[in-house]
C-alpha cells in the first residue's frame, strides 16, 4: 500500500507539471519585401492566440510575446497578408526574417466626393441630406440598440430581434465562446486597438473571431446597427459594437 501511494503521488505530480502553462517569451524578427529585399516599416503583427500586437520600426524590426505554436497574422498595405506559426527554432534562435509578397494588382488612389458643393452655404445646406440613426434604450440593459433611420416600426424590429433566440446571434455567440473572450483581450492592448482604429477592411476582426467578413455584417444587422454604421465604421468601432452586443446577449440569456 505504501508503494502504491508513492506511485500514485508520482503520477499526479507528473500530470500537474505537464499541465503547467508555458510562460510567454519574447521573440523578434525583421520583415522584408520578397522582391526588393528592403525592410518594411509599419507592418502590423498580431498574435492571434494571445491578442497582442506589434508594429515594425523603420528597420522592419519587431518583437512580440509568444508561446510555442502561436499564430502570428501579418499585414501591410500593398502586400498580401501572411500567417506564421511560432516554431521551436524561432524560440530557440529568438529572431527570424519574414518575407512579404506584394499584391499583384495595385489600386490607384481614388478621391470620393459624396456631394458637389458650390461654396455657398445657403445652397449647400439644401444639397446635403440629413440622416439620423436612432438608438433605443431598453430597461435592464446598459446600452441601446441602433435601428437606423426613423420608421414607425423600427422599435418593433428591435424587440423582435433581440428576444428571438433562434437567430444569427444565438448561433454565433453560443458557438464561439473562446473567440468572443478575445474581445476583452483586444481592449487591453493599445497596439491592437490602434491598428483596428486605422482599419476598415474587417480582415483583422475576421481573423481574431474566426468568422467570415460577411458574417460580421450579418451579426451587426441582427444587433440592429444601421447599414450606414456597418459600412462606414472603422474596425475598432465594429469590435466595440460586437462586444457590446455580446454583453447584452448574455444579460438576456440569463433572464
Amino acid at each position: 500500500m505504501k508503494y502504491f501511494v508513492v506511485f500514485l503521488f508520482t503520477i499526479l505530480s507528473a500530470i500537474a507539471v505537464a499541465q503547467v502553462k508555458e510562460p510567454s517569451q519574447k521573440v523578434d524578427g525583421i520583415i522584408i519585401s520578397n522582391t526588393t529585399r528592403q525592410s518594411l516599416p509599419n507592418v502590423n503583427i498580431i498574435n492571434i492566440n494571445k491578442v497582442r500586437g506589434a508594429t515594425t520600426d523603420s528597420r522592419g524590426y519587431f518583437e512580440i510575446d509568444v508561446q510555442l505554436n502561436d499564430t502570428l497574422h501579418i499585414t501591410s498595405l500593398g502586400f498580401q497578408s501572411l500567417r506564421v506559426r511560432v516554431t521551436n527554432d524561432w524560440i530557440k534562435n529568438k529572431s527570424t526574417k519574414i518575407q512579404l509578397t506584394e499584391k499583384a494588382i495595385a489600386l490607384e488612389e481614388i478621391v470620393i466626393r459624396p456631394f458637389n458643393l458650390t461654396g455657398y452655404l445657403e445652397v449647400d445646406t439644401k444639397i446635403i441630406p440629413v440622416k439620423e440613426n436612432y438608438r433605443y434604450s431598453i430597461s435592464g440593459l446598459t446600452q441601446g440598440y441602433e435601428a437606423g433611420a426613423y420608421s414607425p416600426n423600427a422599435f418593433g424590429r428591435v424587440l423582435g430581434s433581440i428576444f428571438n433566440p433562434a437567430d444569427v446571434l444565438y448561433n454565433f455567440f453560443g458557438k464561439n465562446p473562446k473567440e468572443l473572450k478575445k474581445l476583452k483581450e483586444m481592449k487591453k492592448d493599445d497596439t491592437v486597438r490602434n491598428l483596428l482604429e486605422s482599419k476598415f477592411d474587417r480582415e483583422m476582426i475576421s481573423v481574431l473571431l474566426g468568422v467570415e467578413k460577411n458574417e460580421i455584417a450579418e451579426i451587426l444587422q441582427r444587433c440592429n446597427y444601421s447599414e450606414s454604421f456597418i459600412q462606414s465604421a472603422n474596425d475598432l468601432q465594429i469590435m466595440d459594437a460586437i462586444s457590446g452586443c455580446y454583453e447584452e446577449y448574455k444579460v438576456l440569456k440569463k433572464k
